[in-house]
């Protein structure tokens, strides 16, 4: 597959940077929100937006992470099994506003079953949605996010990572194209 970097991690700190800067305008001092990131992947936008706004903010932003394998409606259609993850949300949801955090939105089936994990620990009184990227155009399910980093325009063929300095190396975010041969 080939390879383009749409975010290097100039442009990636600058987004991160840009995304709190956006909750911070709607939610001021964080006095009654709450960031709550999907498993598996993010939890790292949730941990770099944590740093970041606790830096602006001079306090802690409560945060949690939550497991949605056992919501996925493809669960039980994998060859391999799903390992589920821990959840870790130590705190009350109810009647708080809610920011769900992920790297990458495509089909919105995972938010769908993040929403459905979410329900299953109160009543919030706002959900928001927070993503790295926005893969318009391959909608199963009418969801869109509240904060985008940024939006791109992909073909079902090609697939995007949001990579991390932590894990990968570097941060960035890469679009892969399968080769054409013509």
């Amino acid at each position: 597959m080939e390879r383009q970097v749409i975010l290097n991690s100039e442009h990636f700190e600058l987004t991160i940077k840009r995304l709190c800067y956006q909750l911070i305008e709607n939610h001021n001092d964080f006095s009654n929100t709450v960031l709550i990131g999907l498993q598996p992947r993010g939890i790292n936008v949730l941990t770099r937006i944590k740093e970041h706004l606790e830096s602006i903010l001079g306090k802690e932003v409560l945060c949690g992470d939550l497991d949605i394998t056992f919501f996925r409606d493809d669960f039980r259609r994998r060859e391999i099994p799903l390992i589920p993850s821990a959840t870790n949300i130590d705190f009350v949801i109810e009647n708080k506003n809610v920011v769900i955090i992920d790297d990458v939105l495509y089909t919105g089936r995972t938010i769908r079953s993040g929403l459905d994990a979410l329900l299953a620990f109160g009543r919030p009184d706002q959900v928001e949605l927070l993503v790295m990227i926005d893969r318009r155009f391959q909608r199963d399910l009418p969801i869109q996010a509240d904060y985008i980093g940024k939006m791109v325009d992909t073909l079902i063929s090609e697939r995007v990572s949001v990579e991390w300095k932590e894990i990968e190396g570097e941060d960035k975010v890469v679009l892969f194209t399968p080769e054409t041969n013509g």
